[in-house]
């Protein structure tokens, strides 16, 4: 099982970079950063931590929301209402002290360390370089530290291991994220796409995509600013979602905790029986998704006209839950900071179940269509994706709407959304044949393309392939 293996440990860049293909360029930019780093800290590199963004197709994080308790020893200074690139860093040192070190332990100390930082990965594009930042971050803190190996026992750090603690650790920052750029950005694979799972444990399959396609990449040039902006984007959606299963799940006579903060994904499993710890089959899981496709009507407020609101006041949402005002804020407010006029409580929840659908239509397509039949398919879903994420999730933005459109008017099979939303980039699925002259209508028909070429143009639209995830080479 991918999540379960080692991460790896490199001492030669062509074993690092042999599934890539470009070894030598790979080589002369980390030798560049070797000498950078020497020239400021007076000694050579001991490691390197490599950590890559991410493309996502049509996904659902099912877990997002999920907010762990643990015990703190050590105080890094965090400033959550800022986006500042070191609270990152600070993020992943955090979680390798809480993990491994204890404060008041004197027989064991953390070692020194000095950094230096480099990255290809736009920032603020949807392409997770939130995500790598701390997966390399966390990544490099463990391996200064010895930690990817106990010796004693000779068991080795899994990459599942380094997922769940980046998770933990982004959630630092302040962003209630879920899971699946980190797991993107550890786990991924050269050879394929990736199913990635979280319920009732972390899983990834590789899934094959049809041969005679790539994915085009172009940047909205909106910074998708997660952090600053989460109150009333990202933490407001996670508010919706978990608050939106609670009513649905009273609505449908699925049992509760009392002070539980379930999950859409759970309440699709307690319905149709599933039993803690196991795992519903993919067949299953449609026919399950499908229908609650329509069970969430019974979040639609009834008595409103067409084109009415369909959110609910703050008050109106409390009621709906049968909870206290106290209960209600104890269990989704006292965590996380959120502010809206409205909750989309219907609106969110139809796409969450309509978009893990389109995830497992999507990974059928690829197994089971080939030839311009699966690219077509797969385009569906990506288009029908965007939609949702534009109409029912509201995480898009014009910019990134019109890119989507262009895209579709320039061949592309399908295009969407990639990463949180709220700006950054788009994923276009296009033909292998197609790429440049793809790339080059998108310039001429997108405004703030006018003019680009050469390396200026490569760094705001460029095609895209599976790559090798996070791992260390050790100089």
């Amino acid at each position: 099982m991918a999540a379960e293996r080692p991460i790896p440990v490199y001492t030669n860049l062509n074993d690092l970079y042999q599934n890539l293909g470009t070894s030598l360029n790979h080589a002369v930019r980390w030798n560049n950063l070797a000498e950078q780093f020497e020239m400021r800290f007076g000694r050579k590199p001991t490691y390197i931590a490599r950590a890559p963004g991410r493309v996502k197709r049509p996904s659902i994080s099912q877990e997002i929301g999920e907010d762990k308790v643990h015990a703190e020893c050590w105080d890094l200074d965090i400033n959550t209402k800022e986006l500042r690139w070191e609270s990152y860093v600070k993020a992943g040192y955090y979680g390798v002290l809480n993990h491994y070190f204890s404060a008041e332990d004197s027989l064991e100390s953390p070692i020194p360390v000095d950094l230096l930082f480099t990255g290809s990965v736009p920032a603020g594009s949807g392409l997770s370089s939130s995500a790598a930042m701390v997966v390399a971050s966390t990544l490099a803190f463990l391996a200064v530290n010895a930690k990817l190996d106990d010796h004693a026992t000779s068991a080795h750090l899994t990459k599942g291991d380094l997922v769940r603690m980046s998770m933990e650790n982004e959630k630092r920052v302040g962003v209630n994220s879920g899971g699946m750029d980190q797991a993107a950005s550890v786990i991924s694979d050269a050879s394929s796409a990736l199913y990635i799972s979280f319920f009732p444990i972390l899983k990834a399959t590789p899934v094959l995509l049809p041969a005679g396609s790539v994915f085009v990449c172009a940047n909205s040039l909106v910074v998708a600013d997660k952090a600053v902006g989460a109150k009333r984007g990202y933490n407001l959606r996670v508010v919706e979602t978990l608050v939106g299963a609670r009513i649905l799940a009273n609505a449908l006579g699925v049992a509760i905790g009392e002070k539980e903060r379930v999950t859409y994904r759970e309440v699709l499993g307690r319905l149709l029986g599933e039993e803690k710890g196991e795992e519903l089959g993919i067949a299953e899981l449609q026919k399950g998704l499908e229908r609650m496709v329509k069970e969430v009507e019974l979040l639609r407020p009834k008595g409103v006209p067409e084109n009415g609101e369909l959110g609910v006041t703050m008050e109106e949402m409390i009621a709906m839950t049968g909870l206290s005002d106290a209960a209600f804020h104890e269990i989704y407010l006292s965590w996380v900071e959120v502010e809206a006029s409205y909750f989309q409580l219907y609106n969110r929840a139809k796409h969450v179940y309509s978009e893990a659908l389109r995830v497992l239509q999507f990974q059928q397509t690829c197994l089971e269509v080939t030839g311009t039949a699966a690219l077509e398919s797969l385009g569906r879903l990506m288009n029908e994706s965007q939609a949702s994420c534009a109409y029912l999730y509201d995480c898009t933005c014009p910019e990134v709407d019109q890119l989507a459109e262009l895209a579709r008017k320039a061949g592309a099979y399908g295009s969407r959304v990639t990463g949180a939303g709220f700006g950054g980039c788009t994923v276009s699925l296009v033909a292998e044949d197609k790429v440049q002259s793809f790339i080059e209508q998108i310039r001429d028909t997108y405004p703030p393309y006018k003019g680009l070429e050469g390396e200026a143009l490569s760094e705001v639209i460029f095609a895209t392939s599976p790559s090798s995830g996070a791992c260390v080479y050790k100089m």
